[in-house]
């Protein structure tokens, strides 16, 4: 059934497609499934090249299990702000999660990343963040400590004087800025490294290469970043 959980079987042929090199969308059309499901399936098991359909089978079950020991029988979601769907809530924060796997974040930086995007408030403390992800006080800190190096959250106290971790409106603005800050970085060292190889020399070249490619996609990136906050960056309305 295309709505409901994977079968063992299902993940045995999601295993055999990675291994023929098959696309996420191929998979899911030879399943009768959706691109996200194979995907979010994928990312959370290992990855494309780490699947391991038994390993996977299990770990659904396990997962499964802790949540109706954390939530028993007849225990409600808690209601969503705005009339929202909170399944369709919380299958679209594994959606996202997934997308910014796929994009090179690690795992729990990107959990930290999505609870923390899909509250209205853009903000949420440690313990909050630990409640909500089922994970340790460490991980979380060594998520935020990552998303803070890209730009991607900073940290404020509340009127409690607790700390709480927070993304802006503009967080992709943000995180571009800090990306063109790396890069200008690699690019100061790439020109010491001509230096000292010397400009004429293959090695000395290949560097003055990475240093004007990556001069050039830095002084984009800031330059498209500056016009796209200007020209497309919106308050969100508020509705009671």
């Amino acid at each position: 059934m295309p709505g409901g959980r994977l079968t063992q079987q299902e993940r045995q042929q999601i295993a055999l497609g990675l291994a023929d090199g098959l696309a996420y969308a191929e998979i899911a059309r030879r399943l009768d499934r959706p691109t996200s499901t194979i995907t979010r399936e994928v990312m959370r098991n290992g990855g494309p090249t780490g699947y391991r359909a038994d390993l996977a089978h299990r770990a659904t079950e396990h997962r499964a299990h802790r949540r109706r020991r954390v939530a028993p029988r007849g225990t409600e979601a808690p209601a969503q702000a705005y009339g929202r769907d909170a399944e369709a809530v919380r299958a679209y924060e594994e959606t996202f999660t997934t997308v910014m796997m796929q994009s090179g974040m690690p795992k729990m930086m990107a959990r930290v990343l999505s609870a923390l995007s899909l509250t209205d408030t853009g903000s949420l403390t440690a313990s909050e963040l630990v409640q909500r992800l089922d994970v340790s006080p460490a991980s979380v800190s060594k998520a935020i400590a990552f998303l803070e190096s890209q730009g991607m959250v900073r940290r404020e106290r509340d009127e409690r004087r607790r700390e709480r971790y927070v993304v802006d409106d503009d967080i992709m603005y943000q995180s571009m800025m800090a990306s063109a800050r790396a890069m200008a970085e690699v690019v100061q060292t790439a020109r010491q490294g001509v230096g000292i190889l010397g400009p004429h020399t293959p090695a000395g070249v290949r560097f003055e290469n990475i240093a004007r490619f990556l001069d050039f996609v830095s002084e984009s990136t800031v330059r498209a970043a500056e016009q796209a906050r200007e020209v497309l960056y919106t308050k969100p309305e508020t509705t009671p």
